[in-house]
């Protein structure tokens, strides 16, 4: 398989310049800075249909929606920027509109745990509101991303205008407890192997496209640590399961691309620990 023409991943890539002349590998020694969000004008179609795929504003009409899309800012980051901070005080919810991210928390030891991978549709980040005082964890560009951002007052404003809305904010806080739950049952108790399947099975269909060549082509500049970070393994650990499956042709991968040529494989990988 050809390796879609995206450039490097993050490791590989050449130093990228930030407008302060400081090379990106070099600034990524030092807490990420949350400032470098850019005004975007979003196309109003783009924002509306995000919006109306959105879970939590699932049911409002057109005009509803946007009514709300009036109170939000329009947003681009480039790759390798922090659209938030771990730490830092919680005072936006964000919506993407265009683009992939990682959300990951820094263990004690420095290593960057990757908890999701975000793209068009997904609502992270955290607001006083909901009973957060700080941001979980760093949001960082993967690619250029465009994401709708909007404030405590203004959510707060929602909420009094649209109860139906709080309501799914609810259902949204258990469903994310019951995951949490269960990667860490998953984590507890099955291999390297099951963790790795049942992640890659999950971003395939969360991101996945057709590929030419059959299955499906997942194009994330993941690396090694991002993986095993989802599964709580070791790089190490990553790559050696990763170069039997290449190969034994259950998968392929590249520098910004990993394809499930046999998802049943891995789905009979992964249903031991299911």
């Amino acid at each position: 398989m050809s390796t879609p023409s995206h450039g490097e991943d993050l490791q590989g890539s050449p130093a990228r310049m930030s407008p302060d002349a400081t090379p990106v590998s070099a600034r990524r020694r030092i807490p990420l800075r949350s400032t470098c969000a850019q005004p975007h004008a979003c196309p109003a179609p783009v924002r509306m249909r995000v919006l109306s795929r959105t879970p939590m504003f699932a049911g409002l009409v057109e005009e509803q929606l946007a009514d709300i899309d009036r109170r939000m800012t329009s947003l681009s980051w480039a790759e390798g920027d922090a659209l938030h901070v771990e730490g830092a005080p919680a005072e936006h919810l964000y919506l993407v509109a265009a683009g992939r991210a990682k959300a990951y928390r820094t263990a004690p030891n420095g290593q960057e745990v990757v908890v999701e991978l975000l793209g068009p549709g997904d609502l992270f980040g955290g607001l006083r509101t909901l009973g957060q005082e700080a941001y979980a964890e760093t949001v960082e560009a993967l690619t250029t991303v465009c994401a709708l951002r909007i404030g405590d007052d203004a959510f707060r404003q929602i909420l009094g205008e649209h109860p139906e809305v709080g309501l799914r904010v609810l259902e949204d806080t258990t469903a994310l407890l019951a995951q949490a739950r269960a990667d860490v049952t998953r984590q507890s108790t099955g291999t390297v192997a099951e963790r790795l399947a049942a992640v890659l099975l999950r971003l395939a269909e969360k991101f996945g496209e057709p590929a030419r060549e059959g299955g499906t082509l997942i194009e994330l500049p993941l690396s090694r640590a991002d993986l095993a970070g989802m599964t709580g393994s070791t790089p190490e650990s990553v790559s050696r399961v990763m170069s039997r499956w290449r190969k034994d042709g259950v998968i392929d991968a590249g520098r910004r691309w990993t394809a499930v040529r046999d998802p049943r494989w891995l789905a009979e990988i992964a249903g031991a620990e299911a």
